[in-house]
């Protein structure tokens, strides 16, 4: 007999009972393709899930998009290419009831409240529902309660957006007109993140090095040799390495050491004392966005970037034999609650895999130590316990794998007993009417692992054992068999790392859940920092544009005025401040600092420059345009000496930049053309001239070999092998994995290595479109007496429907281009320098 096909619990979901499930009566807008197919299984045909593909709507690209006299008001436009993604939800929203289901974030809800008003529905109506793990049942639950959209959540992302806006339009170009570079940015939270890289590579510099030394004495006493390092003498703590050396003994000379070491030596020692105690270490709580990046950076060496994009599939959703569903709760979150199903569930797994002697006599619950967390998500944990990392782990890559795995036991640890550690110190002093020598000795034994067993001791700096102290009776005599002074030097402290830049802003209070990750991954893209293994070093472009902000916008890269910025924006999360007053406060100083910024004028005309932006790039103008044309590149290099000698003339030859990149050039130019590519060479002879192979990247970043002479065709897309041709001594390439010989007479030549010439097609002839009126045409009319006459008749013969000749056509596209540069110089502020 066939099986009847599941409907998934969609029938008494529906609006209208069996028949519902024929066709969706309920449209559900998440915002991940992935999540809506996830989504879309579990709820079944009465429902269609489709995805916004993330923001819809945003403030526009090429002005500001915030009136500053008006309370700053946004404006917001539907960006480009989410244009079709917004005709087709508007399609499928038609008679459909609408549930909005992005994301259960700030984020989320100001994505779902521009969906709401772009498919026209009332944001105040019940159509907003989250999913904080995509679970059939959750997901269920979650449909048949929904709410409206929290304005309060959508004015702070607001006030965030705008804020971010602000800083962004006016210091980005600022920063590219300051250091001559394209594509500089600055961000509240990204500048002050750089800042910390940058003053923790100062501190690095700064650093002095120093010498001290410690003594370890061996001793013997009842039998047994025991190895102690100098603790005190005469009372006085010796310094050795950490903390202040304020009152300490610092043994800075190795003559002093040996001096020591010698007055230590002969003299009679007894066990001064033993204490052995019981030290229990806590478990640590479940993972919040931030404590899931450390231990994935540090136990994996993810960054944070990839380890919340691998969190994004497993919460989404990944196909199991039972079903689609999702693995752990939503991954954005500063909480470390969590649910007494979830706890009660979690105990269940402990007893059966780990024994009940790992469990507590209660669930452990957790608070947050920082105030002013948001506790609407639970902490990230597994959505089920009992689905173990070894029983998914044939649905999952190797990286969603591990990072599950590293979240589960995470969770799973956070409810289990205490590891218990014996520890025993033993002290040795001298005997002599007035001891002076005190010697110390530590050990460390575990003894129960508790929620080691599942968390592992990777990483835990406290979990750590010492070898152990042998069993000694107080007061027992001891001798000094040996004394020996050993060198030391105090570090610096170390670099960041993506684990410890995350740390150091949540302590700060710097950013929330959502930005570690991009702000990170913004510093690394625009060449602020760059990584070392896993440490980050501030490049130094970095350097220079944090010491600029830092001495222009002192504000802006502030910790305290930054910090203070994150704590008004969660207040207007929960409704006690007003958004606009919150942008206020930091626009108001920011723009305090902009004015008091010199700018850069006009050597023709002395108007200030300001950043444009044409289909080649971005360069610099003068805002009297079109009165005065004066332009200037952005990116101006000097040309540098190379330190070699021009082989036709002998004068020294330099690096130039030109149209399409680098490349070397006589210092005699005109008088001598001598030109070479730039690159870096690879070792290898051109088999057609005689000159150097070079190493070149594309304008794609694509890697490519080519002889330096520009006149030579020898050119490679594969990656040179150091060994030549046996046959005919060209060059071999790696094709594959096979070698392949360049050379187009030999035997063991591949003809797909040489680039076919290039057909030329033949070129279209250009249709001149005439020029049509622009929107703003009555806008544009104000400025029309400015004009020459010639351009001024065309344009009004244009507005009067005339046919126009050509050259009349060309006459009113030139006048309409000058009618917007002088609308757009009466509405625009002068850009600072």
């Amino acid at each position: 007999m066939p099986k009847k096909p599941k409907t998934q619990g969609a029938a008494h979901l529906g609006e209208g009972g069996p028949k519902a499930e024929a066709r969706a009566t309920t449209l559900v807008v998440v915002e991940s393709p992935a999540k809506a197919r996830s989504i879309q299984k579990m709820l079944g045909p009465g429902y269609e899930v489709r995805a916004s593909k993330g923001h819809v709507a945003d403030l526009p690209e090429r002005s500001l998009g915030v009136d500053v006299e008006r309370g700053f008001t946004p404006t917001y436009e539907v960006k480009k290419d989410k244009k079709p993604v917004v005709e087709e939800l508007k399609r499928a929203a038609q008679g459909k009831r609408l549930l909005i289901a992005t994301d259960p974030d700030r984020e989320g809800e100001a994505i779902g409240w521009h969906v709401a008003r772009l498919l026209g529905r009332d944001p105040k109506e019940p159509i907003r529902v989250e999913f904080h793990e995509i679970t059939p049942k959750v997901v269920r639950q979650a449909v048949e309660a929904p709410r409206p959209i929290d304005q309060n959540l959508v004015d702070a992302q607001q006030a965030r957006r705008v804020l971010d806006r602000l800083v962004g339009y006016n210091l980005s170009p600022l920063l590219s007109l300051e250091f001559r570079k394209r594509a500089l940015s600055a961000g509240r939270v990204q500048s002050v993140a750089l800042r910390l890289v940058v003053e923790r590579e100062e501190e690095i510099e700064a650093f002095q090095k120093e010498t001290y030394f410690l003594l370890l004495g061996r001793f013997l006493a009842e039998g047994k040799e025991v190895w102690a390092s100098l603790y005190e003498v005469e009372g006085k703590r010796l310094f050795a390495g950490q903390g202040e050396k304020e009152g300490k003994l610092h043994i800075a000379t190795e003559e002093e050491a040996q001096r020591l070491a010698q007055e230590a030596r002969g003299l009679p020692y007894r066990v001064a004392q033993v204490e052995t105690k019981e030290r229990r270490k806590t478990p640590p709580p479940p993972f919040t966005t931030s404590t899931l990046q450390q231990a994935a950076s540090s136990r994996l060496g993810y960054t944070a970037s990839r380890t919340m994009r691998i969190a994004q599939r497993l919460y989404e959703g990944v196909d199991l034999p039972e079903g689609t569903v999702g693995l752990i709760t939503y991954m954005r979150t500063d909480s470390v609650r969590v649910s007494p199903e979830a706890l009660q569930a979690a105990r269940a797994v402990i007893g059966e895999v780990f024994g009940p002697e790992y469990l507590p006599e209660a669930p452990r619950v957790y608070k947050n130590r920082k105030a002013g967390v948001q506790d609407a998500h639970e902490a990230i944990r597994p959505t089920d316990p009992r689905r173990t990392p070894e029983s998914v782990r044939p649905y999952l890559s190797e990286e969603e794998y591990r990072l599950y795995d590293l979240i589960w036991r995470r969770f799973l640890a956070s409810q289990m007993r205490e590891a218990l550690y014996e520890q025993t110190v033993v002290t040795f002093q001298d005997t002599g009417p007035s001891p002076r020598f005190l010697f110390r000795a530590s050990g460390s034994v575990l003894k129960f692992e508790g929620y080691l067993k599942a968390w592992g001791r990777e990483g835990e700096e406290e979990a750590v054992e010492e070898p152990p102290v042998p069993a000694l009776s107080q007061g027992a005599r001891a001798e000094l068999l040996e004394v020996r002074a050993e060198e030391r030097h105090t570090e610096p402290p170390p670099r960041y790392t993506d684990a410890t830049l995350v740390k150091t802003m949540e302590e700060l209070g710097i950013g929330r859940p959502s930005t570690y990750a991009p702000t990170l991954e913004t510093l690394e893209k625009r060449g602020y920092v760059a990584r070392r293994g896993r440490t980050l070093l501030p490049t130094p472009l970095g350097r220079q544009v944090i010491h600029y902000l830092k001495e222009r916008f002192p504000q802006v890269v502030a910790y305290e005025f930054t910090a203070r910025m994150e704590d008004r924006l969660d207040q207007v999360e929960e409704g006690k401040a007003p958004w606009p007053q919150v942008v206020l406060e930091f626009y108001a100083p920011f723009l305090e600092e902009l004015n008091r910024v010199p700018k850069k004028t006009c050597p023709k005309c002395g108007r200030p420059l300001e950043l444009k932006v044409s289909r080649f790039g971005q360069f610099l103008g003068c805002t009297g345009y079109p009165e005065c044309t004066y332009t200037e590149p952005l990116e101006r290099r000097e040309a540098e000496p190379i330190g070699e000698a021009c082989p036709k003339c002998g004068r020294p030859l330099l690096r130039k930049e030109g149209r399409y990149g680098s490349f070397i050039a006589c210092s005699g130019y005109p008088e001598c053309d001598y030109t070479r590519d730039d690159g870096t060479p690879t070792g290898h002879t051109c088999p057609k001239c005689g000159g150097r192979v070079l190493a070149k990247r594309s304008k794609r970043g694509k890697p490519y070999f080519k002889c330096e002479n520009r006149d030579c065709d020898f050119l490679s897309f594969y990656p040179l092998l150091p060994t030549p041709c046996p046959t005919c001594g060209w060059p071999l390439v790696e094709k594959g994995k096979k070698a392949a010989c360049m050379n187009p007479a030999c035997p063991d030549h591949d003809p797909a290595l040489v680039p076919g010439p290039m057909e030329a097609k033949p070129k279209k002839a250009a249709k001149k479109k005439p020029p049509a009126l622009p929107k703003d045409w009555e806008a544009l009319k104000a400025f029309l007496p400015g004009l020459p006459e010639a351009e001024r008749r065309a344009l009004e013969g244009l507005a009067q429907g005339k046919t126009l000749s050509e050259e009349e056509a060309s006459l009113a596209k030139k006048a309409l281009f000058k009618l917007r540069m002088r609308k757009g110089r009466t509405r625009k502020e002068v850009a600072p320098a």
